[in-house]
């Protein structure tokens, strides 16, 4: 059968247990439409145009020889609905659309930015000695998402909430699971460019809206030191008076995160 998109969220609403209400209002616009759906999901507002200007077409495809050649039984939208929250339950989410490029605001390869640069660039780096560094490691990898960033955890957020204001991808996009990273995964509004548990090291890099570059750093050496590094690369005045706004912050910040991601 075929549903519509009122349909849909209404259905899906009954399958989750909860009730919704469909309002019709006077004016909405697919580009107010689109930054509604921006605010309120963890979507880009890239993804946020396209999902809302495919709306405009009614396509219906009635063609289904491909499901007879290649045996496919079709499942309900319910069914569906059910399979899919089943496999989140139980961290079986293979990838997800937030780990793609796509919702990232960057159009060139991250590759290019695994080596961290060191010219021209603002620092913040603060050493631990740990005692535990297999715990410590378990710390690292458990950073972001439903766990949060171990201290300021509401500064995180208004970050967060900042950024989507000025078309950035906020925090909304959490983590795809709780203690596993992989190389280009998102993480909250970071994307992973290196994570080696074999080297202890963690490196992230900032997709959020800034005048600049940033990098994130976690290491453990051989000594089990931690070693934390926020590098940033400012573009300009604005750069450099965006990072010197914030040392304050970063002072808290980054001291009380490194101290509670070393307690082992």
């Amino acid at each position: 059968n075929v549903l519509t998109y009122k349909q849909m969220m209404q259905l899906y609403a009954k399958t989750r247990g909860f009730k919704n209400w469909i309002y019709t209002v006077p004016i909405m616009t697919p580009k107010l439409s689109s930054y509604w759906l921006y605010f309120v999901t963890s979507t880009s507002y890239k993804l946020a145009m396209n999902l809302v200007d495919s709306m405009k077409m009614e396509v219906i495809c009635n063609d289904n020889r491909l499901q007879k050649i290649l045996g496919i039984k079709p499942i309900s939208y319910t069914d569906a609905i059910k399979l899919a929250f089943i496999k989140i339950e139980q961290n079986l989410v293979i990838s997800s659309w937030k780990d793609s490029l796509v919702s990232s605001r960057f159009d060139y390869n991250l590759s290019e930015f695994i080596q961290v640069p060191t010219f021209g660039c603002l620092k913040d780096e603060k050493k631990l000695k740990i005692h535990n560094p297999e715990k410590v490691l378990n710390n690292i990898w458990t950073i972001g998402g439903a766990k949060g960033w171990y201290y300021g955890n509401w500064l995180w957020q208004a970050r967060g909430f900042a950024d989507k204001l000025f078309g950035g991808v906020g925090l909304r996009r959490g983590r795809t699971h709780p203690t596993h990273l992989d190389n280009g995964d998102s993480l909250d509004f970071w994307r992973v460019l290196l994570a080696n548990k074999e080297e202890k090291r963690l490196l992230l890099f900032a997709e959020m809206r800034l005048p600049g570059e940033a990098w994130l750093e976690f290491r453990i050496d051989e000594e089990n030191m931690l070693h934390q590094i926020a590098t940033f690369r400012p573009k300009g005045l604005w750069g450099r008076l965006y990072w010197y706004s914030l040392v304050p912050f970063h002072y808290f910040i980054f001291g009380g995160m490194i101290r509670n991601i070393g307690k082992g």
